[in-house]
C-alpha cells in the first residue's frame, strides 16, 4: 500500500535519519507517519521475520528493510539520528544497552520504564536532552494530560486511569507486557500528578465490531466545581489534539467529590483502523519527539509544526 507523502523540503537542512525496530502494527503506523513528516526520513526498518507485513509495507514505500533486527542498526555505516523501538519491554533494555554508546536518540514505545518519561503536553514541546525517551503507554498518553491538568489546578486526592483497547489490535507484545503496562502507567500517573494514591487498569475488549480506544480518568477532588473542571479538561484536550487530532472528551461528570473524564481516541492513520486510537496517540507522540529532535539537530528554534497542524 502506497501512502502519498506531502513531505516538503526543509530549507538548508536534511531530514533526520531514523530507523524503526519492530514490524508489528505500531511499527507499520510509525513508518506511515515518518513517510508524511518533512523532518524525518526512514533510513531502515528492522524486524525478525522477512515475510512480515511491516517489512512489506516499508519496502512498498521505498525504504530499506532488514530481518536482522537490532544487529542491522548497529551495523549501519553511521549512527541513526533517531531509533524507534516498537518491540517489547524486555527487548528494549537490551536495545538500550547496545545503542547507548552510538549517540542516537532511542524513542521507546514499550512500557519498559527505562528512559525519561515524556508526555508532550506536560513535558513540553521542545526536544528532551536525554538519549532514551519513554512514551510510557497508550493509556498513559491518553490519561496523563488530563490527570496532570486536574492535579495542577485542584486538590486531587486519588487518580485512576481505566483504558479499554480492542482485542483485535492488542498484539503479542501488548499481551506479553500487561504487567509492565500497568506498573509503568501507574508510576507515570503519580510522577506527573504528584498524587500518591493512583491506579492504572487495562481492559482488552472482545467486542464486535471493535470498540474505539477509550480511557476514563477517575478522580477524587473535594469541593469539585463542575464548570471549572470542564474548562480545564477542554483546554487540555485542545492541546493534545494539536498532535493527535482523534483525541476527544466524550464525557465529564462531577458528583460530589467524584470526577470522571471519559476520552476516546480515533486513529488518524493510513495504516490503522479507526478504532486503534491507542496506537495512534502513542505513535503521534513518538513522531513529535523525533521531530523536536530533528529540529534541534537542524538548529531550528520555536515550536515544531506537527503533522496534525499542517
Amino acid at each position: 500500500m502506497t501512502v502519498p507523502s506531502p513531505r516538503a523540503e526543509v530549507t538548508g537542512t536534511r531530514p533526520a535519519r531514523v530507523a524503526v525496530i519492530g514490524t508489528g502494527v505500531i511499527g507499520q503506523d510509525l513508518v506511515g507517519k515518518i513517510h508524511r513528516s518533512p523532518l524525518l526520513t526512514c533510513a531502515l526498518v528492522a524486524g525478525r521475520n522477512p515475510e512480515s507485513a511491516g517489512l512489506r509495507l516499508a519496502a512498498e514505500l521505498g525504504y530499506p528493510t532488514t530481518a536482522d533486527g537490532v544487529a542491522a542498526i548497529l551495523a549501519g555505516p553511521e549512527p541513526f539520528d533517531v531509533v524507534f523501538d516498537a518491540t517489547n519491554a524486555m527487548a528494549h533494555a537490551e536495545h538500550w544497552r547496545l545503542l547507548q554508546h552510538t549517540g542516537t536518540l532511542l524513542v521507546d514505545l514499550t512500557p519498559s520504564r527505562v528512559g525519561r518519561m515524556v508526555v508532550p503536553t506536560v513535558t513540553g514541546m521542545r526536544a528532551p536532552e536525554e538519549r532514551n525517551v519513554s512514551l510510557i503507554s497508550c493509556g498513559g498518553q491518553a490519561s496523563i494530560p488530563i490527570a496532570h491538568a486536574l492535579a495542577a489546578r485542584f486538590p486531587v486526592e486519588y487518580l485512576e486511569a481505566v483504558s479499554t483497547v480492542a482485542s483485535t489490535i492488542a498484539g503479542r507484545a501488548t499481551r506479553l507486557n500487561l504487567d509492565e503496562y500497568v506498573a509503568t502507567t501507574q508510576h507515570a500517573l503519580t510522577a506527573f500528578s504528584g498524587v500518591r494514591d493512583t491506579k492504572a487498569i487495562l481492559n482488552i475488549s472482545p467486542a464486535v465490531p471493535p470498540a474505539t480506544f477509550r480511557t476514563a480518568v477517575h478522580a477524587v477532588i473535594p469541593g469539585a466545581d463542575a464548570a471549572a473542571i470542564r474548562a480545564v479538561v477542554d483546554q487540555t484536550a485542545g492541546q493534545v489534539q494539536a498532535f493527535a487530532p482523534g483525541y476527544e472528551v466524550t464525557a465529564c461528570s462531577v458528583a460530589g467529590d467524584r470526577v470522571v473524564v471519559s476520552v476516546e481516541v480515533a486513529a488518524v492513520s493510513a495504516v490503522l483502523p479507526r478504532y486503534a486510537g491507542n496506537l495512534d496517540i502513542i505513535d503521534s507522540a513518538a513522531i513529535l519527539v523525533a521531530e523536536q529532535h530533528a529540529a534541534r539537530l537542524a538548529g531550528a528554534s520555536g515550536p515544531v509544526v506537527t503533522e496534525a497542524r499542517r
